[in-house]
């Protein structure tokens, strides 16, 4: 099969798991905060983690080396997953996706701080690209800035921040190993924070389904991404990625009967061209190398 069609296939999967957790989320909310809705998807991950790294023998990946650094970026992966969840419950499902878009324009711009890379003048364009077309999202003005929207654009600087350090995880660690702290760490962070007041909402037989969902998918969506950019170049994976936003536009419009907001399109489009200007010229300068 061709590895255009191959990639094509496994990031279908990953729109398909994006946009379930997205409308698991909203459906939760109803029931559960957003801490308990964490801490169960983390308890679902943690046992398929588990099962996974039991069937496939690789439990020597797990270990406690630099346990510090799983510490901080589980830290800042859960801070952002939260908002993300606040997010989606407050504001159209479009929206809160195409300010997710800007996570990688964060990486441009926190990479030179944490992990010392060279801010070159393409990158800077791409993220003042990129920023215009958050303005362009949120329409600062035009309409109201309010915590929904506040909330998707920090968990994207969050989930930068989780990119940077995966990255350095990566040097020491197996994907097992840091999947299983990844789940461990985040299902005692949600502990820790729902029952801070002694009141933990059980899971009735209307959100059991969906927080099985959102654990499963989460896991899913990642794995999907990694099998395509494992066969194919990000300069493909990326504009298929793109196609989550209308899919999921489609769907806030059917089931929760959102407009489609032509600028919220626009402006993920100019995120979009932002990201790939990068992505671009990436791919050159590895060629070239």
């Amino acid at each position: 099969m061709n590895p255009t069609l191959k990639a094509a296939l496994w990031m279908t999967g990953a729109i398909a798991s994006f946009s379930s957790m997205a409308v698991a989320g909203r459906e939760l909310s109803a029931v559960h905060d957003t801490f308990e809705i964490m801490m169960y998807r983390s308890v679902v991950g943690f046992l398929v983690v588990c099962a996974v790294l039991a069937l496939t023998g690789n439990w020597a990946q797990v270990s406690t080396r630099k346990l510090w650094l799983h510490g901080a970026r589980n830290t800042v992966h859960f801070a952002g997953q939260n908002l993300w969840f606040l997010a989606v419950t407050v504001i159209p499902l479009a929206q809160v996706f195409a300010l997710e878009f800007t996570q990688p324009l964060w990486v441009i711009l926190l990479s030179p701080l944490l992990l010392g890379e060279r801010l070159t003048p393409v990158r800077v364009v791409s993220a003042l690209i990129g920023f215009a077309g958050i303005l362009i999202v949120a329409r600062p003005g035009a309409s109201e800035v309010n915590i929904g929207v506040i909330a998707a654009a920090t968990s994207a600087i969050f989930f930068a921040l989780t990119t940077i350090s995966t990255k350095k995880l990566t040097r020491v660690s197996g994907i097992g190993g840091i999947m299983f702290w990844l789940t461990l760490m985040q299902f005692l962070l949600g502990l820790l924070c729902a029952g801070w007041d002694f009141d933990i909402a059980r899971p009735t037989l209307h959100s059991l389904p969906y927080l099985a969902l959102v654990g499963l998918a989460g896991l899913l969506a990642h794995f999907c991404i990694a099998n395509a950019l494992a066969i194919a170049p990000a300069t493909v994976v990326v504009p298929i990625d793109f196609v989550r936003l209308p899919t999921i536009a489609v769907i806030g419009m059917i089931l929760y009967g959102e407009p489609l907001d032509i600028w919220v399109l626009v402006g993920a489009a100019v995120i979009f061209g932002g990201n790939y200007l990068n992505i671009l010229a990436e791919t050159r300068k590895f060629r070239v190398a």
